[in-house]
Order: structure tokens, then C-alpha cells, then sequence
């Protein structure tokens, strides 16, 4: 069912939080770091595993694949609600973690694109109507 993928997610948050937490206290930082980021990693896992051995139901599927497509707003919510300004006088670390998440997709993206020499997907078939027809009307 689809509550089965929705309380997937809620495992998942709820060890992305501590884990977030427990990552702020050895970095000296009074706030979750990357809570969010490791619940989806978390559930991105989880789910590929749970795939291979057979055990994620369409109906599963379903509501992680909700949760997945709700992903962006519900994380500008939340970093909507951090104090930026508590964080920069902190420390440096949110300054320096900015910069270096930045350098290291811009790095990323750079060598994926010089590397990677892909062949070009195929054209898709044309889809037929029930009667036969291509859909569309030509």
C-alpha cells in the first residue's frame, strides 16, 4: 500500500535527523547538518535495495515516488526557516561548506560532461490509438 512507502520515508527522515544532529555536534554547530539530504539518500538506498530482493510493491513504490516528487518544496521550506545570519556567526563552516558544495558539483558536472560520450537516445515509436490509428489524428 501506499502507507508502507510514506512510513519508509518516515524511517528514513527520522534516521537523517539524528544522524544531521549528531553530525552538527562533532562539527561544533548547534543545528542539524544535511538532515534532509541524508533522509533522501536514505530512502534513495533503501529503496534500490529493497527492488533487488523483491519486496517494494507498486503500491509502495507509489508513495515513495510522492515523497520524491515533494522533495524540492519541502526542503526550500525548511531552509527557509534557518537562521542564515546565526550561522554565519558561527563560524565559518557554513560559508566554507557553501563554497565547497558549489566547487565540487561545478567539478562534477565538468568532468561527467567531458567524459561522458553518450549515444544519443532512439526516437519513439509511434503510439497507436485503441483502433489502430496513430494517436493524433494523422
Amino acid at each position: 500500500m501506499i502507507i508502507y512507502g510514506v512510513a519508509l520515508l518516515a524511517i528514513c527522515t527520522l534516521a537523517g535527523v539524528i544522524m544531521g544532529d549528531m553530525l552538527g555536534v562533532m562539527l561544533g554547530v548547534k543545528s542539524n547538518v544535511g538532515g534532509v539530504g541524508i533522509a533522501m539518500i536514505l530512502l534513495i538506498c533503501a529503496r534500490l535495495w529493497m527492488q533487488k530482493r523483491g519486496g517494494m510493491t507498486k503500491d509502495c513504490e507509489m508513495g515513495v515516488g510522492f515523497w520524491g516528487a515533494m522533495y524540492i518544496p519541502v526542503v526550500v521550506a525548511m531552509a527557509a526557516q534557518q537562521n542564515v545570519v546565526a550561522a554565519l556567526h558561527g563560524g565559518p563552516v557554513a560559508v566554507l561548506a557553501a563554497i565547497g558544495s558549489v566547487v565540487i558539483c561545478g567539478a562534477t558536472i565538468a568532468l561527467i560532461s567531458r567524459t561522458h560520450k553518450g549515444e544519443p537516445l532512439p526516437d519513439e515509436p509511434e503510439a497507436l490509438s485503441p483502433v489502430g490509428t496513430p494517436v493524433g489524428g494523422r
